[in-house]
């Protein structure tokens, strides 16, 4: 099995998760959700780690789904339930693109550092359906009502330094220093007392989410309906085909 995710450890408590599509620029396959899941819960539960970092590489943390196998089987979701129910700290690091299942990745982080010059967004009304991984709801808590509609209804994208600006990330800064900055605030959540950051991290969730599970359920819902229907249809067969495509309203 090709290995889509990296593990490294360089630090004692800190884990180094690195997802591994370089040539489709960490295009979020069902494999690798799948993988990324596994690594995480083995992170997780081995006694040791106390923080996790999360990035891709210098041009795309992830730029969205795996098109080709979205038209072809579309996307597994429940897996996503799996890589929010982590109970270890998580630090995003994230160069290039963060897009579509790319961003809602990155939202699913406690802790995110990202590149002045990083591009963030929810593109998938131009494929004619919407984000369906945690975006509407995420990126509204994160970002407002206002500037969440600009993103999702019209697939404006943000700046790394537009992100920190308007409380999506945490730090904006050169590209060469993110993963350095990342690391450093993961040793950071590894020095103190592993029980309180869990429990802290538990109550920031609930929170934030309390009222979130029905609005992912809707948004699940809506999703796999677009999916279905014949503009979702033609707005993934045309991004393949690279052409424009043409709404029906179907």
């Amino acid at each position: 099995m090709e290995d889509l995710v990296l593990t490294e450890r360089p630090h004692e408590h800190v884990a180094l998760v690195r997802l591994n599509r370089p040539k489709v620029l960490n295009a979020l396959s069902n494999a690798l959700a799948e993988q990324l899941a596994t690594a995480l819960e083995t992170l997780d539960a081995n006694g040791v780690t106390r923080a996790v970092v999360l990035t891709g590489d210098e041009r795309a943390f992830a730029a969205g789904a795996d098109i080709a196998e979205f038209a072809a089987v579309g996307p597994r979701l429940e897996v996503w339930d799996r890589l929010w129910s982590t109970g270890l700290p998580l630090v995003g690091a994230v160069r290039g693109f963060a897009l579509g299942g790319g961003l809602e990745l990155a939202m699913s982080c406690d802790l995110l550092v990202v590149a002045d010059d990083a591009r963030l967004g929810q593109p998938e009304i131009n494929l004619g359906v919407m984000p369906g991984a945690g975006g509407t709801q995420r990126l509204t808590r994160a970002v407002g009502k206002t500037l969440a509609a600009e993103m999702i209804l019209l697939g404006r994208e943000l700046s790394g330094r537009e992100a920190e600006l308007h409380g999506l990330a945490n730090r904006s800064v050169p590209a060469e220093r993110v993963l350095p900055v990342a690391l450093e605030l993961a040793r950071e959540l590894a020095k103190k007392a592993p029980l309180a950051v869990r429990a802290a991290k538990r109550a920031i969730g609930r929170a934030f989410e309390d009222s979130l599970r029905a609005g992912l359920d809707d948004e699940r819902r809506a999703f796999y309906g677009l999916l279905q229907s014949a503009d979702g249809r033609e707005g993934v067969a045309a991004f393949l085909e690279k052409r424009r495509p043409t709404w029906s309203g179907r």
